[in-house]
Parts: C-alpha cells; sequence; structure tokens
C-alpha cells in the first residue's frame, strides 16, 4: 500500500539535496532507519535503488555543461563498480544473519560521520580556493590512474555497504588528489562515475540484499520533484542558510545510531553548526572590482 509519508520524506530529502548538494544516501538513509523505523539492510538496499533514478538527473546537466572529466571520471570507474558490487554483496551476506541489524547501523553512524567530516574539508578547502582564486574551468589535470583506482575502490566499498559516500566522501577524496579540478568539474565527474558505481551496487544488493520496490517508488513520487525544485531554488544561494542545519542533523543521526547520549550529541551538533557557518565562503567586501568569491556552484542532485 502506498504510504504518503514515505512520499514527503523522499520530497524533502530531495528537495535539500537539490538545494544544498549534500548526498541523497547520506540524508534518506538514516530517515528511514530511525524515523521509520525500517530494517537497516532494507534502508541501504532502497536507498541504492532510489539513487540510481534519480543520478542520470544532475549527469544529464553536467554532461550537457561539459563539466565532466571523462579520463577521470573512467578510471574512477574501474576502481568504484566492481567495489561496489563486492560492497553490497557482502553487506547483504552479513545483513541476512541473526543480530546484525546494530552492526549495520553502527556501519552507517560511521558512515555519516565520516560524510560530515568530509563535508567540512570540502567547505575548508572551498575557502582556501576562494582566497587564491577560482580556478579556471580548463586548467589542466594530473590525472594520477592508480591513485583514482584507488579512490574508486574505497568509494565503491563505502557506497556498496552503507550507500554513503557517493556524494561526499568520493568528492572528498578527489578534492585531494587533483586539488586544481574546477569546483564543477570535480562534482560533474563525481556524479556521472556515480551511475555505474551505484548501478553495480544496486545490483548486487537485488541479488544479495533486501530492496523493497514498494519503499522505493513510495521515496521517488516525492523526491524526483523534489530535487528539481531545490535545484532551481539553489541558484538564489538559499543553501547556504540550510546546508549548516542539514550538516547539524547528520551529525545528530550518525550519533543517535551510534549509540551516543543526548547531551554529547546536541553539544557536539552545536559546535558542528557553528563550524559550519564559519567556514562558509564569502565574498570579498573590500574591492567591488574583484571576481566573485564563490566558486560557480553546479550542485549534486543526490549520492
Amino acid at each position: 500500500m502506498f504510504d504518503p509519508t514515505l512520499a514527503l520524506a523522499g520530497l524533502l530529502v530531495g528537495f535539500l539535496v537539490g538545494l544544498t548538494g549534500m548526498g541523497g544516501g547520506a540524508l534518506l538513509t538514516p530517515i528511514l532507519v530511525l524515523l521509520f523505523r525500517v530494517n537497516p539492510l532494507t534502508a541501504i538496499s532502497s536507498d541504492l535503488l532510489t539513487s540510481l533514478v534519480m543520478k542520470p538527473v544532475g549527469a544529464a546537466v553536467h554532461a550537457k555543461r561539459r563539466t565532466v572529466h571523462w579520463r577521470l571520471t573512467g578510471w574512477l570507474v574501474l576502481g568504484a563498480v566492481p567495489a561496489g558490487f563486492a560492497g553490497a554483496v557482502l553487506i547483504g551476506l552479513l545483513g541476512k544473519g541473526a543480530g546484525v541489524s546494530g552492526n549495520l547501523k553502527l556501519m552507517i553512524g560511521i558512515a555519516l560521520v565520516a560524510s560530515v567530516a568530509t563535508t567540512l574539508f570540502r567547505q575548508a578547502m572551498d575557502r582556501r580556493a576562494v582566497r587564491r582564486g577560482v580556478v579556471p574551468d580548463d586548467a589542466p589535470i594530473d590525472v594520477k590512474p592508480l591513485r583514482t583506482v584507488l579512490i574508486g575502490v574505497v568509494g565503491g566499498l563505502a557506497v556498496g555497504m552503507t550507500s554513503v559516500g557517493a556524494g561526499s566522501l568520493i568528492i572528498a577524496m578527489l578534492l585531494l588528489a587533483h586539488p586544481q579540478l574546477h569546483p564543477s568539474r570535480l562534482v560533474g565527474t563525481d556524479i556521472v562515475q556515480a551511475i555505474p558505481l551505484v548501478g553495480a551496487a544496486t545490483l548486487g544488493h537485488l541479488l544479495f540484499g533486501d530492496v523493497s520496490f514498494g519503499l522505493a517508488g513510495a521515496l521517488l513520487v516525492g523526491a524526483l520533484p523534489g530535487v528539481w525544485l531545490g535545484a532551481r531554488l539553489s541558484s538564489a544561494g538559499s543553501g547556504r542558510l540550510i546546508k549548516p542545519v542539514v550538516t547539524g542533523v547528520l551529525l545528530a543521526s550518525a550519533l543517535s545510531l551510534l549509540g551516543v547520549g543526548q547531551v554529547a550529541t546536541l553539544a557536539a551538533t552545536a559546535a558542528v553548526l557553528v563550524l559550519t557557518v564559519a567556514l562558509m565562503p564569502r565574498r570579498p567586501s573590500t574591492d567591488r572590482e574583484a571576481p566573485s568569491a564563490e566558486p560557480e556552484r553546479h550542485l549534486d542532485p543526490v549520492g
């Protein structure tokens, strides 16, 4: 039976993802586990199927704008696709054992903490880039195949096992490995390589996981229009106000899954809110002739 509250949750997550560019897996999986009491394995499996349907929307935009580094994408896919499938198979087999639900919650919580950490890292790097000036779109990239394949392997395992990482862990590792990559090409490359990655992980979960087509369908009813609406509003810069709140919610969800006490959770969430706001890139106020201080934003609608 169709559950309108799931569609509403999909709408909210899709809207926030489109508005802020934060990964869909990091938002949706904890909502399903904590609020809807969905089994962690089912939440991971169904979230991946939902993401697989939404991924091409953002990828098509970036391909049209030519903000995809195809050689980098190829090396990422080489490592991410088999790792994503392997991670899904592994967690699917483990997730069907007795008493492993708590372990899956632990893994999701750890992945969310890593996602929050990488979000803060990206903001710090963006702020540093603003001070140095925006990187040209066509800046040459020295692609290192082995390093890039390893990034794909690490990110693929994370996505396959927790559904978290396609829009946070991989993009942060890419930023470390290729700091000269323009922000728009960074996100465009990440979202395009995530299509085969999420596809491989979804296939693994279809074979060994616990995909609920009804759950995924209800989520997509809200998520697809939510992503479109959020992306439309993002051009007005509204995501700057929402992103610190979403980051705080992610950390609170992670700590709840990890069993951290309420006082410590509130303190950590407040600290992350303050830090997220402090790390936001700002436009220069002293030189009106200076170029825009914020790098061009091409948001990743899912991941």
